[in-house]
Formats: structure tokens, C-alpha cells, sequence
């Protein structure tokens, strides 16, 4: 996780005057890691620093603070009752429209209080710069050094329906999910679409495909079995990290044998998964979502690991 600008500018642009809480560092055992934030308002907040008694006090000494920045140190045992048994630093910036043109870079790096930077923090940026690797967040020499957060992992939703609405309400929030949702029509999405989802409405949905990042997760549960099938065909034509469509077994069964008759082999096939999520947690809707974003979690998990083992 890193610097969530673009959400950071429409809570401003919302309340006005915002007080982000970063944990800047941990100490021992700590409910969130360095990077995890919060904004907080007069009057409400978003994100989480996590912790219970740690983001309630911190929440609620962000709407009084005045000074523009402010670092604190809690021991999460005695100050705060809390069994993790470790301490984490919080650094609480304020802003307002004002500020927000200082956040032009991508890794964000600035002092508690006003001082040169260190030497230790002009080798990571010039590390950073030469690799094109982003550093971890992290506080060095009194400075708070954070890369800027763009979502890694892309999600094509293709549907619009209730399941597609309940998926989009449930994977929205995650921090690395870039999703596009795709339908027949603007009118076939709701009014209240959450924010960084971005709606592309098609006549011809599959058309759409090419389009799409090769390393991207694709959800098929659209209204019509031939705009599914359709959309499996060009999806193993095209490329993906993960697909998943929507249905039962017999469905699945003859899917894979009119995709076939189509020209694609038995392996290209299998890697559909039919059905998505947890059948055994019911067909409700936000069921069917819950079941998913777990899948779809776990598939990240192991792409992951698989990155880190290459590297």
C-alpha cells in the first residue's frame, strides 16, 4: 500500500479541511504495518489504521488538531489496553486544496518538522529513481517516505447486474483492484458507482476484450448464456490471469463443448473456472460476491508468491 492521492483529493475536495494518519512505524506487534492510513474529517473518515481503541483515539485527535503535522508514539499494551504488545508511530498531516499541489511526485517524501533531507533518505530516492522499484513505506531520519498508490491488480467485471453490482460493491474498497465493469448499456448501472470503478458501456461487450491487460482477472456474468459464451470465446483468444464465469455445472458442460467446437483446446478451456466462488456459501447475490473476492484473493496470494520466487 502506498499514498492514496486521488482519494485523498476527493476527501478534500468533499469536507474541505482532511487530516490523514499514517502509521510511519512499528515497533513489535502492531494490527497494521507502516503505510496503512486513514482520512479523517469533521464529521466522519475512510480507511483504517486498525487497532479499535489505537484508530478511535486517533481519529478523534485528528479533528482537533491544529499544527499541520504531528508525530505520536503508542505503546499499544499500557497506553491503550490493547494485547498486540507492541508500539507504532503515527504521523497526522493536514490538508486542505491548498496543499495538495506539493503531492506531484511519485514517492512522497517529507519531514515531521522542517529540515534538509537526510543523506540515508537521498539514497533511497536515487535508489528508487534508478531501479524503478518503489521503496516500502517507511520513516528514515525524521522524514516519512511513502510511494504514491496505484492499483496493481486489473478486475474486468462483465455484467451490470445483481451479482456484478454486489461484486463491484465488495471488491471496490480492496487497495490494489483497478476495475473496469463492462454492460450493454449506460443505463444497465446504478447511479451510486463506487469510486476508481470505471463503467464502459458496449453494444458488443466482447468486442471490449482486446482491451483489456493480459494480466487481468476477468468476472462473466452477464444477463445472456450467448454474451457469456461469446465472452469466453474472445477471452481465450486473448489472454488472462484469471477468469471465472458465472453458472452451474451443466452450464459449464455445454460451454465447454460449444467452446470447443469453436477451436479451442481442452487445456486453453480449463482455465475458466466454472462455477466462481463458493457454491457452498449460497446463491444469494452478495453470497456469490463474498465467495469470489476470496477466490480472487487467494489467486493474487499465489501470483505473489510466484513473483517473489522468480525474483
Amino acid at each position: 500500500m502506498g499514498f492514496d492521492v486521488q482519494a485523498l483529493r476527493e476527501a478534500v475536495a468533499a469536507h474541505g479541511r482532511v487530516t490523514r494518519v499514517v502509521i510511519a512505524a512499528v515497533r513489535g506487534s502492531s494490527p497494521r504495518e507502516p503505510g496503512a492510513a486513514m482520512l479523517v474529517w469533521q464529521d466522519g473518515q475512510s480507511g483504517t489504521i486498525g487497532g479499535g481503541t489505537l484508530e478511535f483515539e486517533a481519529a478523534e485527535a485528528a479533528r482537533d488538531q491544529i499544527a499541520p503535522k504531528r508525530f505520536s508514539t503508542h505503546a499499544l499494551g499500557p497506553d491503550l489496553g490493547q494485547c498486540c504488545g507492541g508500539a507504532v508511530t503515527l504521523l497526522s498531516e493536514v490538508y486542505e486544496a491548498s496543499d495538495l499541489d506539493s503531492l506531484d511526485s511519485e514517492i512522497i517524501a517529507r519531514p515531521a518538522a522542517p529540515a534538509p533531507m537526510p543523506m540515508a533518505v537521498k539514497r533511497i530516492l536515487a535508489a528508487a529513481r534508478s531501479q524503478g522499484i518503489p521503496p516500502e513505506p517507511q520513516l528514515v531520519d525524521g522524514w516519512m517516505i511513502e510511494p504514491v498508490h496505484h492499483p496493481s491488480r486489473p478486475v474486468w467485471i462483465w455484467g451490470a447486474g445483481h451479482v456484478g453490482r454486489a461484486l463491484v460493491k465488495v471488491l471496490a474498497p480492496l487497495p490494489d483492484m483497478a476495475i473496469t465493469w463492462a454492460d450493454t448499456a449506460p443505463e444497465r448501472f446504478p447511479a451510486d458507482v463506487p469510486t476508481g470503478v470505471t463503467t464502459v458501456p458496449a453494444a458488443d461487450v466482447a468486442l471490449l476484450v482486446p482491451h483489456a491487460p493480459e494480466n487481468a482477472a476477468h468476472l462473466v456474468l452477464t444477463y445472456s448464456h450467448a454474451l457469456d459464451l461469446a465472452l469466453c470465446h474472445a477471452l481465450l483468444g486473448h489472454g488472462f490471469a484469471f477468469a471465472g464465469l458465472i453458472g452451474s455445472r451443466t452450464k459449464w458442460a455445454r460451454f465447454r463443448s460449444r467452446l470447443a467446437a469453436l477451436g479451442h483446446s481442452p487445456e486453453q478451456i480449463s482455465r475458466i473456472t466454472c462455477p466462481i466462488g463458493d457454491p457452498e456459501l449460497g446463491k444469494h447475490p452478495q453470497m456469490i460476491a463474498v465467495g469470489v473476492a476470496a477466490q480472487l484473493l487467494r489467486h493474487s496470494a499465489k501470483d505473489e508468491l510466484r513473483e517473489g520466487a522468480r525474483a
